[in-house]
């Protein structure tokens, strides 16, 4: 008598198949998840590298660093000046005519800066959550800005009714290159924001390209991942959607009662993350009160 083999019905093998499609479909959430809280962790090290890293620079000079130069934008910024305290002072040193001007020497756009710093990525100044861009030349974005404070990025007085509460950063001192103390921080180390995290711009977007003064600092003007758009000085370096659906909203055209700023932004769902004056680091979440988020931002 022949033996009959028993296989699997076409329903059968369907079945198996629908089944491990369903296992599959609720597994990757899971690795997703598990994979943006690892990419949190180590953004969450990098600002607390940075917060240590900016009181090892107040301790040796007794000041923290400006955001940079005294002359403005384009001859220097906080990033170059911390760089010594986080292991990289061959790089920081290699920076030519920081504070500067076009009289004195290079910006942070041409040879040698390009060559041997602004055309360098820092992992410790690069969120793995966000992609990273490199928006002119091969000269590199990156993810954290320091606070200017509850206004605009020149710190007016008052904007549309919100009195600037000072802040713990500004340009520098002139002849220097130091900037304010953590004595001036009269409001509480733990109550202040040191920096915060930007969106990386794509494409042409200047956004998190701190080599250059204005995107240096952030403000709390608006709240973290505004719908709101940033306000860029030029609509030459604005890619707002449809633009480049990558890009949060901006304007490239500021006003007196919309002045250039950069709101705090990130690729973390649900808010951003930040290093306050202490050193410490904090989730702050999207919805947090608008009056809270721009009291933390200011230093009085």
């Amino acid at each position: 008598m022949r033996q009959l083999r028993r296989a699997f019905t076409l329903v059968e093998l369907l079945v198996v198949i629908a089944i491990i499609g369903v296992l599959v479909a609720l597994l990757l959430p899971a690795v997703q998840s598990a994979r943006e809280a690892a990419r949190r962790m180590s953004c969450q090290n990098n600002l607390k590298q940075l917060g240590l890293s900016m009181h090892n620079h107040h301790d040796t000079y007794r000041a923290m660093t400006p955001t940079m130069g005294e002359n403005g934008c384009c001859w220097g910024t906080w990033q170059v000046l911390i760089l010594p305290f986080m292991e990289q002072k061959n790089v920081s040193d290699l920076y030519v005519n920081w504070g500067g001007t076009d009289a004195t020497g290079p910006r942070y756009g041409a040879a040698p800066n390009t060559t041997n710093v602004t055309n360098n990525r820092f992992k410790a100044f690069s969120c793995p959550s966000d992609v990273n861009n490199t928006p002119i030349a091969k000269m590199t974005n990156h993810n954290y800005a320091l606070n200017h404070g509850n206004t605009g990025n020149g710190q007016q007085a008052t904007l549309n009714g919100v009195r600037f509460g000072q802040a713990p950063f500004a340009r520098a001192e002139i002849g220097k290159k130091l900037g304010k103390r953590l004595a001036q921080v009269t409001d509480g180390t733990s109550m202040t924001i040191l920096a915060a995290e930007v969106r990386q711009g794509k494409g042409s977007d200047l956004r998190g390209f701190t080599w250059w003064g204005d995107a240096a600092a952030m403000t709390a003007y608006l709240p973290p991942n505004s719908s709101q758009p940033d306000v860029i000085y030029t609509p030459g370096y604005c890619k707002s959607p449809p633009q480049n659906a990558q890009n949060p909203p901006c304007t490239g055209t500021p006003t007196a009662t919309n002045p250039s700023m950069f709101a705090s932004r990130s690729q973390h769902p649900g808010g951003v993350q930040l290093v306050m004056c202490d050193g410490s680091v904090r989730f702050m979440q999207n919805q947090v009160a608008i009056n809270t988020w721009r009291a933390l931002s200011t230093s009085e």
